[in-house]
């Protein structure tokens, strides 16, 4: 499955995408002020006793906050409107596509298959729908930004910093395929329970049962259904849940390493503690976003498993391609004209 065709869902929103980006960049680049507002408040404002300047500071910190919050509202309304125009144009595409299909397509096909494709996969999109793109943008603008200014604070820090950021990736491509095989099937088992409903509890499907006496085969049919589902959430939920763990533990570890490693002679120099609590705190935003593309990474690998089995149902040819022009009934019926 091609990534240019998934992008292709995306063409239509290109102004859109463009606003986000620089919503996102502005946002990333006025949350960076607040670490070095902090170092310039414990290293200058408070040794120096000068009051006017804590309380300029104090303001920044507040004006920093409030802006981003308000970027951040902004951002999330443009996205998420974004995003469900995308799954209506996916759900209105994929429905109209199905009506082309001939009869002998909607007998060989579960029922419950066909809804599965319309409603649980393109729902199981809309995270990823609404929230990759731009959290893909956000995340990395923050990230890059965030490790320009660690730098340019203390290159030695950084690098101990940075140095678990590839055994994460790793970690993060097993789990993402891990879960991308968990999705297909439990999207398949979520179609398989749909049909059991249509052929169970509709008018003909509940006469049947009735008449044959199946009811209760059909009741443990769907028991032992919903039994795999719960295991199949469970591995989803689960998988990698150590793997990932792992990792945030020994993010968690970074500052005390760091604080321990600024006492050093070798990498002290003269470092002062304002200038230490903004590196942390640059420390603690970079790993943040860093953990966000990770994690989003993961989501983007889960729903190819939803696009492919979407994409699939619209590469269907349609079986009888309808005439073009009016049918000879028409055309006859013109000449006569009305009866």
């Amino acid at each position: 499955m091609s990534l240019k065709r998934i992008a292709g869902l995306f063409t239509p929103h290109k102004a859109t995408i463009a606003v986000v980006v620089l919503l996102i960049s502005a946002s990333s680049i006025i949350g960076l002020a607040q670490p070095f507002l902090v170092r310039h408040i414990i290293d200058v404002a408070l040794p120096g006793k000068d009051l006017p300047l804590l309380a300029w500071l104090a303001a920044g910190l507040i004006a920093v906050a409030a802006a981003t919050a308000l970027i951040g509202v902004l951002q999330t309304w443009m996205t998420t409107g974004m995003g469900q125009k995308i799954m209506h144009t996916l759900r209105t595409r994929l429905f109209t596509h199905l009506q082309k299909q001939s009869l002998g397509f909607f007998t060989r096909t579960r029922s419950g298959e066909v809804q599965s494709r319309l409603n649980n996969d393109i729902s199981g999109l809309q995270q990823v729908i609404t929230s990759t793109a731009t959290g893909v943008a956000s995340n990395l603008t923050t990230a890059i930004a965030t490790a320009i200014a660690m730098v340019a604070i203390s290159p030695g820090l950084s690098l101990l910093s940075l140095i678990v950021i590839p055994p994460a990736v790793w970690f993060t491509r097993r789990v993402a395929l891990l879960r991308r095989n968990i999705t297909s099937t439990l999207q398949s088992e979520l179609a398989t329970m749909n049909t059991q409903v249509e052929e169970g509890l509709s008018v003909s499907g509940v006469r049947l049962s009735k008449t044959l006496g199946t009811t209760k085969r059909d009741a443990h049919r769907y028991t032992e259904s919903s039994k795999r589902l719960i295991g199949l959430e469970m591995r989803s939920q689960l998988a990698g849940r150590w793997r990932m763990s792992t990792m945030g533990i020994i993010f968690s570890a970074i500052p005390a390493l760091i604080y321990l490693a600024a006492g050093l002679p070798v990498t002290s120099g003269g470092m002062t503690i304002g200038t230490l609590v903004a590196f942390t705190a640059l420390q603690g935003a970079i790993f943040r976003p860093v953990m966000s593309l990770l994690d989003l990474g993961v989501q983007w690998v889960t729903a190819m498993a939803l696009f492919s089995r979407i994409f699939e149902y619209l590469d269907l040819a349609p079986e009888i391609t309808p005439r073009r022009g009016p049918s000879r009934w028409t055309r006859r019926s013109a000449r006569r004209g009305p009866l």
